[in-house]
């Protein structure tokens, strides 16, 4: 009876999703900028289109700070709660000026585009996260629909969130433990916790059911207030920053060798992502403080203030006798969040892996040296049992800036969500 019901459901559903409606609202996304913390206007541009096309359903905005918005909708009543979970800010801001820094490119990003010849779908941010978030949402309002329509109890709810990219604290001036708190938390805070959740995010051909953590560091050099004209010898801050990196580099091949493995979907990485020293407007002084800043991901047991100590412990040693012996080294680090596991027999898993295999005719592949660190470790760290799983994004050959998405890809992706929220509702065998 249940497989009756289940085909049923997956015929409505699979009919009332198609890659226009998910296209149209990647376009309302992309109508403005979203960077993290500021995506209100996103929100409510959102709000309104889902409202239109889907009037039986809530659409509501829940403040996250200042600017920052929570796009949630819940439909049905009592049961376990299965929480669709994606995010509404961009990786980068949109603002060409300011991500220069990380692309090298100085010119505007060209619009979101759909080709006629090719029917693939180009833009600035699909990405991360608009794709597999537009996914999401239509997959959500279409399971629900289903399942009222036939009258089955059933409580699912979508979460498109606030602040859902990476940024560290390091970077304002304010102190870490001011910096802003991120939708999921505030959603977490704020709602009964979920019975399951799907993250919704690009990622690898399969289902991922563990993910690794992360942590900054901020690494720290300080010396004394001097111009250019008095600079010595040493040369200052900057004349040592090579023998810095070096010894960061090293440290990081002990550190991910350490760290290896096997038989885990996860895996840790660390690199150097940013520097800082100096005035450029007053490039006549010698920078009296320098900061490299480090993001890693990290595995079970790792200890972020040991990693600390390590890194801080290499430096002082590394630049002894050197250019940058008896400068002011510290180094601190900041948990954004640890790793997180489910069991891979759980039943929003065993769900996941059904429909991946529904819509792509095979099972999802085996997955292991995983890298990437998303929201997800935060519902598991929660207790939450969560399934990862979203589209591959390719990036447009004319600009690294924009994702090109095949939207047929995107409508495959609505479905498999719907079906892991069908199932969850009948509590239908996952395998």
């Amino acid at each position: 009876m249940t497989s009756d019901v289940l085909r049923r459901l997956r015929e409505v559903t699979a009919s009332a999703i198609s890659s226009e409606t998910i296209v149209e609202a990647i376009q309302v996304m992309s109508a403005g900028p979203s960077p993290r913390g500021s995506e209100r206007a996103t929100a409510a541009r959102l709000a309104a289109w889902a409202r239109d096309r889907w009037p039986r359903l809530p659409w509501n905005m829940e403040a996250v700070g200042p600017e920052g918005t929570n796009l949630t909708s819940t439909a049905g009543g009592s049961g376990p709660e299965l929480l669709v979970y994606s995010h509404l800010d961009t990786s980068l801001s949109g603002d060409a000026g300011h991500d220069r820094w990380a692309t090298g490119l100085d010119g505007p990003v060209a619009p979101l585009a759909l080709d006629p010849a090719t029917g693939l779908l180009s833009g600035f941010g699909l990405g991360v996260a608009r794709a597999p978030a537009a996914a999401a949402l239509v997959g959500y309002a279409a399971a629900a629909a289903a399942l009222r329509r036939e009258g089955l109890p059933h409580r699912l709810c979508l979460l498109l969130a606030s602040a859902g990219t990476h940024s560290s604290p390091f970077a304002h001036a304010r102190e870490p433990h001011l910096a802003r708190p991120t939708g999921i938390e505030e959603y977490l805070r704020s709602h009964p916790l979920p019975a399951a959740a799907v993250v919704a995010k690009c990622g690898p051909p399969g289902v991922l059911h563990e993910e690794p953590g992360a942590i900054f560091l901020r690494v720290r050099l300080g010396d004394a207030y001097r111009p250019v004209l008095a600079r010595g010898a040493d040369g200052g801050l900057l004349a040592g920053l090579g023998t810095v990196v070096e010894i960061l580099e090293s440290w990081r091949a002990e550190h991910l060798a350490a760290r290896a493995v096997p038989g885990r979907q996860f895996a840790a990485e660390a690199g150097i992502g940013a520097v800082r020293g100096g005035l450029p407007e007053k490039p006549d002084l010698l920078p009296g403080r320098m900061e490299l800043h480090l993001y890693l991901t990290t595995v079970p047991g790792d200890d972020p203030d040991e990693i600390a100590r390590t890194v801080l412990a290499r430096l002082r040693a590394g630049v002894e006798h050197g250019p940058l012996d008896g400068h002011r080294v510290s180094v601190d680090a900041w948990t954004a969040h640890p790793a997180g596991s489910t069991a891979p027999d759980a039943p929003v898993i065993r769900h996941a892996v059904t429909a991946w295999q529904d819509e792509h005719g095979e099972p999802p592949r085996e997955i292991s040296g995983w890298k990437g660190s998303t929201d997800g470790v935060v519902l598991r760290g929660h207790g939450i049992p969560t399934a990862r799983v979203g589209p591959a994004a390719a990036p447009d050959p004319a600009d690294p800036r924009r994702d090109v998405f095949d939207p047929r890809v995107l409508a495959r992706f609505a479905r498999l969500y719907a079906g892991i929220a069908l199932r969850h509702a009948l509590g239908a065998p996952g395998m």
